[in-house]
């Protein structure tokens, strides 16, 4: 079975330009929003204009990239150069905290600069530095994807040791719109599919934005793979029914201990996993790791408006709660580790020896310095 010829993008950059896929408005419609700058950035990725944790880094380095590829005048030193860069990296990051993949990317950007003003003579090599760097982000982005999914359809095969084909449940959307292409989660399925092992992707609605019925289903439709949509409350009777062989979800920012922050609902369908014996699988890339972090117990979960709630399509359109009740809107929750049977990433799959806990930190190590296949 052929790959997608013509996968979806979440964004079309080409330097000094860049343009988002307007989320909100699929499946319906196809609209692309001309991004400028980092303010632009700003706003699209708070609106959910782009989400998902690696195409949000990716859309807020792009926009500030765009923004200083078309500045005319800049009066400042190269020193000034990196004040602007970081201050405007700051701001970004301030747009959905959770992820830390952008905040991540900013760091990593931020080194980048400083490097480049040591032998820079004018702000325009500082900038220039900055945008080679945030391009390079982009190509890397899709190549660690690719091996996401080739590793977590090796190891998910292997591990399940099933002559037939498997049927796979994900949650939200981990595909290319969730990404700068081919997807975390939805590329170990979309792997599976190319190797013929898949016998259908089985995607929850993802309340209250609807990134599964609006965005996965999409992906999944657009692809020809074999997929059904259920409710997010279908999930527990349709492992009952013995319908599913694996969960697979991404994450937004993953612990030391390998606690996992992902798109409210996970956890619901992490602890059915474990109750009905199906191995439940995280993919990410390392830049969703954040060592800093002991356990998800230190994870900040970012809060959304009401509107979401009391709305229909997330907010955009009537009202369908009750006026005057209060509403409790978290984007996402945690994962405890000993929930997770394996993290599949761009460097291979982790998995714990014996304990409750992942040793996150010993595998990054051993992983270092290695390329991505």
């Amino acid at each position: 079975m052929a790959e997608a010829a013509n996968s979806l993008q979440s964004l079309c950059y080409n330097r000094g330009s860049l343009h988002l896929l307007d989320q909100r408005k699929l499946p319906l419609e196809y609209v692309y929003l001309d991004i400028r700058d980092a303010a632009d950035g700003w706003s699209a990725i708070r609106d959910m204009v782009v989400r998902g944790a690696p195409a949000i880094a990716i859309a807020a380095a792009l926009s500030l990239a765009v923004e200083v590829t078309n500045l005319d005048v800049f009066s400042g030193t190269s020193e000034d150069a990196v004040s602007y860069l970081g201050k405007k990296l700051d701001y970004l990051v301030s747009s959905r905290p959770t992820a830390v993949n952008l905040s991540d990317a900013a760091t990593k950007l931020k080194e980048v600069i400083k490097k480049a003003a040591a032998t820079a003579s004018e702000p325009r090599s500082v900038f220039q530095a900055y945008v080679e760097a945030a391009e390079i982000m982009l190509m890397d982005d899709v190549a660690s994807n690719r091996a996401i999914g080739s590793y977590g359809a090796t190891f998910i095969q292997h591990r399940l040791k099933n002559s037939k084909k498997l049927s796979v449940l994900t949650h939200c959307n981990t595909g290319s719109l969730a990404t700068a292409g081919y997807g975390t989660a939805l590329g170990v399925i979309r792997a599976l599919h190319t190797q013929g092992v898949l016998e259908r992707a089985f995607c929850t609605e993802t309340r209250p934005f609807n990134q599964g019925s609006r965005l996965t289903a999409f992906e999944l439709v657009h692809d020809s793979i074999p997929a059904t949509l259920i409710a997010d409350s279908a999930a527990a009777s349709l492992m009952k029914e013995n319908r599913v062989g694996a969960v697979i979800v991404g994450a937004d920012r993953v612990a030391a201990n390998g606690d996992t922050a992902n798109k409210i609902g996970t956890y619901n369908l992490a602890v059915c996993a474990r109750y009905h014996n199906i191995p439940f699988y995280v993919a990410a890339p390392l830049t969703s790791i954040d060592l800093s972090l002991a356990s998800g117990q230190e994870i900040i979960i970012e809060e959304r408006s009401a509107k979401e709630l009391m709305y229909s399509r997330g907010g955009l359109g009537e009202q369908i709660a009750a006026s005057g009740i209060s509403v409790w809107n978290p984007a996402f929750d945690v994962t405890p580790a000993n929930l997770i049977n394996g993290i599949i990433t761009e460097k291979g799959v982790i998995t714990k020896m014996g304990t409750d806990a992942f040793d996150i930190k010993d595998f990054t190590l051993k992983v270092a310095g290695q390329s991505v296949v």
